[in-house]
């Protein structure tokens, strides 16, 4: 990655408009998560939105010219921790758990943002695992402050998972986001208080944890995408771009009212 970027106030409010068009898309695509849709009709259902609202998808044709990815969006389903594609055959299920990371290009920026979302009735350790997890993205955001560091992000997410037992996947990171959807610096959900990066006003950066009922432990299917537990144990995704500010954190991936 390269050096951190602050944003002028110009490009904030770019920002702004990426991160709730990325909003509007993602609630639209969450709204029609139901057992017996496909992932790829979710996946056309936001490719198709992301174009009515004049936007692109960062996710479509991301990566290595040999094996880009193909879905406009990434639906990753139980033990799916990230990057799951869109598929024809693949159908939602009653009591599965789906991770929906809409990331898109507006106006030049990028809006990143992922929720995991239950289909009808999950048990119990999944509520939990959905519970929790959102919860860390909340503690995390909360140390987004002007004077902090990157570790304290970090430690807020693991040490509060940990204290719920759950796993914190230490090989996929949160990141920096504004041009381009991977900028500095990188976001670990695993750290040590006051270490790291400088968080200073005008960076914007993308806070996700990943956590899951079982290891923390990875592995990748041969489509090359689709990040897997190793344990099979079932995984939950939160995500919202924020802005550091003077103040307190700004969250940009909302819907507009």
């Amino acid at each position: 990655m390269s050096r951190i970027v602050i944003k002028t106030d110009a490009e904030i409010a770019k920002m702004r408009e990426a991160g709730a068009c990325a909003a509007f898309v993602l609630d639209t695509v969450k709204k029609n998560v139901a057992a017996g849709v496909s992932t790829w009709d979710l996946d056309q259902l936001a490719k198709k939105t992301m174009a009515a609202v004049g936007a692109t998808s960062s996710s479509y044709g991301y990566g290595d010219a040999r094996n880009p990815f193909r879905g406009h969006i990434c639906i990753s389903l139980n033990d799916e921790v990230v990057h799951g594609v869109g598929r024809k055959d693949v159908f939602i299920k009653e009591g599965d758990i789906v991770s929906l990371d809409v990331a898109l290009n507006y106006g030049g920026f990028v809006g990143d943002n992922t929720v995991t979302v239950a289909v009808g009735t999950i048990d119990v350790r999944s509520q939990k695992l959905l519970k929790i997890t959102e919860e860390a993205l909340y503690k995390g955001i909360d140390q987004a402050i002007e004077g902090n560091c990157v570790g304290d992000i970090s430690w807020a997410i693991q040490s509060f998972a940990e204290k719920n037992r759950l796993g914190v996947v230490r090989d996929l990171v949160g990141h920096g986001v504004g041009r381009e959807m991977h900028e500095a610096p990188q976001i670990p959900n695993i750290g040590s208080p006051h270490c790291g990066p400088k968080l200073k006003a005008g960076m914007t950066i993308a806070i996700e944890p990943m956590l899951t009922l079982g290891l923390p432990d990875l592995r990748t299917l041969e489509d090359g995408w689709t990040i897997v537990t190793k344990d099979g144990s079932r995984s939950a995704h939160f995500e919202h771009t924020i802005l550091i500010t003077k103040h307190s954190p700004e969250i940009l991936t909302i819907l507009k009212k």
